[in-house]
């Protein structure tokens, strides 16, 4: 069984009467509910102890009974629903008392009868539209025009002479009864209506609350998704649950190997690893998104990156020429970064690849063919600090740049291969290292 909501101790009488009943599970629209009719049972019967101290000031010439079997009723039906839980059974029946008591108490009392008591047989349809829904409110209203229109009849009917006897009421009491009537009423609607629109509005602030914190776990979850996967992609994995893979005619692919890594990590700790490379990658991560490439990959202490997999660049082979020529540079001149003055084998191959997300979890976008194994297998049999491409990549890029002479190297399942070392654009000045005699490898 669900807990209730303890009451706090300085909660007011107010608080404590319209939380009674309310569980921990609610959900807020059901709080609301519960609030809303527990709040007009208790006002209700604090009104009718007024009117039964007012009837006692009269005289025993007038009943107090209805008005008492109206409280003991509704207090009742308020108990056993504290005690069941049932408040299904309990909106229903509450707001049946409260429909109609009312019309009882007016057909079996003078005084009643010209006194506006049919006014609180309005809560009924009100309470319908704050408890149960607007549409289901409809027949509760039906139901209090329908008994309204029978009184009114039966009235008009008994006030020839012949049926009514000489009324014992005073008429300044009937009016004194129809103020207290009419103000006790309005008070109940005022509170009723006020603490909708009040907790309403929290529900509404709570909600925007939400709907706020949902935006930015959502922004944060798209940047994540971003940055593992290109914009394209992220935006076909975010749409469909169908396999990703794509053939591309034309990509340029870059691999970047920090030489003699395994080297220099082994005197360090595992955090200043971390650190180590997380300066670099970093700076390379910069250093892609300002030539507008796509970063792939990291494996281990190797920076993979592609050109042509989007239409945003028309010369990506010029632009991951550039960002190479960068990454070189930026280690030998910027030891913030490259503070164990490390330096880069770097590989660059053009030509046919297939591109798609592999994994339902942790997924990675990679790229794979015998461009990717060309880039990845030049880059590892290169010169520290030189940038070795394939004939594809240096025919797409002789115009521009400056290239040493053509080295053969041999590739275990490829054979001799010739291989261009990238210098840089032509006209701009070499960076100590650039013109250096290239090794022969055969």
């Amino acid at each position: 069984m669900s807990k209730l909501e303890s009451p706090s101790p300085g909660d007011s009488f107010m608080d404590r009467l319209r939380n009674a009943g309310i569980e921990a599970t609610d959900s807020e629209e059901l709080k609301l509910n519960k609030s809303l009719l527990m709040l007009a049972t208790g006002l209700a019967s604090v009104a009718i102890v007024l009117w039964v101290a007012i009837y006692w000031t009269l005289g025993p010439v007038f009943s107090a009974t209805m008005p008492l079997v109206f409280q003991l009723l509704l207090a009742g039906n308020m108990l056993i629903y504290l005690r069941t839980r049932n408040f299904d059974y309990f909106r229903v029946s509450q707001l049946g008392l409260f429909l109609f008591l009312p019309f009882v108490a007016q057909w079996s009392s003078d005084i009643i009868s010209s006194s506006g008591v049919l006014l609180w047989a309005l809560l009924a349809p009100i309470g319908a539209i704050l408890c149960i829904g607007v549409r289901q409110s409809v027949g509760w209203f039906a139901a209090w025009v329908v008994l309204t229109a029978i009184s009114g009849l039966a009235d008009w009917y008994l006030a020839d002479p012949i049926f009514t006897p000489k009324p014992i009421v005073p008429t300044r009491t009937t009016i004194v009864f129809f103020a207290i009537n009419f103000i006790a009423f309005s008070v109940i609607i005022f509170l009723l209506l006020r603490l909708s629109i009040g907790m309403n509005r929290k529900m509404h602030k709570s909600l925007e609350v939400a709907h706020q914190q949902i935006k930015i776990e959502q922004e944060r979850s798209e940047k994540l998704l971003l940055n593992i996967l290109p914009e394209p992609i992220a935006d076909r994995l975010r749409s469909s649950d169908k396999t990703i893979a794509d053939g591309f005619a034309d990509v340029t692919v870059m691999f970047a190997d920090i030489v003699n890594f395994t080297q220099v990590a082994a005197n360090m700790s595992p955090s200043q690893v971390f650190a180590m490379l997380n300066r670099i990658f970093s700076a390379f991560d910069e250093l892609a998104e300002e030539f507008g490439l796509e970063k792939i990959k990291t494996i281990g202490d190797a920076y993979m990156v592609a050109g042509g997999l989007n239409e945003d660049l028309s010369d990506y082979s010029a632009a991951v020429a550039d960002m190479a020529i960068a990454m070189r540079d930026l280690l030998r001149r910027d030891f913030s970064i490259n503070a164990s003055h490390l330096e880069v084998r770097i590989g660059i191959g053009t030509g046919p690849i297939v591109a798609g997300v592999l994994g339902k979890k942790k997924f990675i976008y990679d790229l794979w063919g015998d461009t990717v194994n060309i880039a990845s297998r030049i880059t590892s049999e290169g010169v520290p600090g030189m940038i070795q491409c394939d004939t594809m990549t240096y025919h797409r890029l002789s115009a521009n740049f400056d290239f040493h002479e053509p080295q053969t190297i041999y590739l275990k399942g490829k054979g001799n291969m010739t291989v261009y070392r990238l210098i840089g654009r032509k006209g701009s000045e070499p960076q100590s290292g650039d013109q250096s005699t290239p090794v022969a490898l055969s």
